[in-house]
């Protein structure tokens, strides 16, 4: 069952089946849809596997509400219902285009634009089914703590188990972990090679998808959620 298979759970943004989906899960080396390995390409001057160390565990994804352990009174069932009711109520989201940046010390996508809509499913996802999440521990607020989080930041992890929602939300795809030692436009010139080609040309969420992480720490798509309000 799969309570008993995922000590966390999350709610991502993952792209549809197809191209982008799977050049990506390549280049991170895991792919979550299928919840298995997947080959990493060699890249010329690239230890690939090392640069994306850190975010291969989550698949290729971005984060709209973080990962958290089920409240005692909670059960796997009730998450799945209460994910599939926010998404019947929710319309698609036009997040727009996507480009490549190294601005935080790591390479992700990012949009250009950072549409209201985009924070509002987000800020739903989290509100909404806050009521199934078990309070932080005093370790887990301790390791956060070390991210020098602003007091509005600090009080959002505190109320909401995680700083970076609301106002402070910003819709980001990993693709490295820190890039301290490497020149970041060699990784960006490696992975705009490969991935350019199956971009979305304007990126629209249809769906948001309920994530599990394994007792390795892996996490594998549960289902993919329609946004089917209109």
């Amino acid at each position: 069952m799969e309570e008993n298979r995922f000590e966390r759970y999350a709610i991502f943004y993952t792209p549809p089946a197809g191209t982008f989906a799977d050049l990506t899960a390549a280049w991170l080396g895991w792919d979550s849809a299928l919840g298995q390995a997947a080959a990493q390409p060699h890249l010329p001057g690239l230890d690939l596997a090392k640069l994306t160390m850190r975010p291969r565990k989550y698949g290729f994804h971005a984060t709209l509400k973080a990962p958290f352990h089920l409240a005692e009174a909670a059960d796997f069932q009730t998450l799945l219902d209460a994910v599939d009711a926010i998404a019947q109520n929710h319309t698609p989201v036009t997040v727009g285009r996507l480009e490549f940046s190294t601005d935080h010390g790591f390479l992700a996508l990012r949009p250009v634009a950072n549409p209201v809509a985009l924070r509002n499913l987000a800020s739903a996802l989290v509100r909404k089914l806050d009521h199934l999440r078990a309070p932080l521990t005093p370790e887990e607020i301790t390791r956060r703590r070390k991210s020098r989080l602003s007091p509005r930041q600090d009080q959002q992890m505190l109320d909401w188990g995680y700083p970076y929602i609301f106002e402070d939300f910003h819709f980001h795809m990993t693709l490295t972990g820190p890039l301290r030692q490497v020149s970041k436009a060699a990784v960006l010139s490696q992975a705009q090679k490969m991935i350019t080609p199956a971009l979305p040309p304007l990126l629209e969420i249809d769906a948001v998808t309920l994530m599990g992480q394994d007792k390795k720490g892996m996490f594998h798509q549960i289902r993919r959620a329609r946004l089917a309000a209109r």
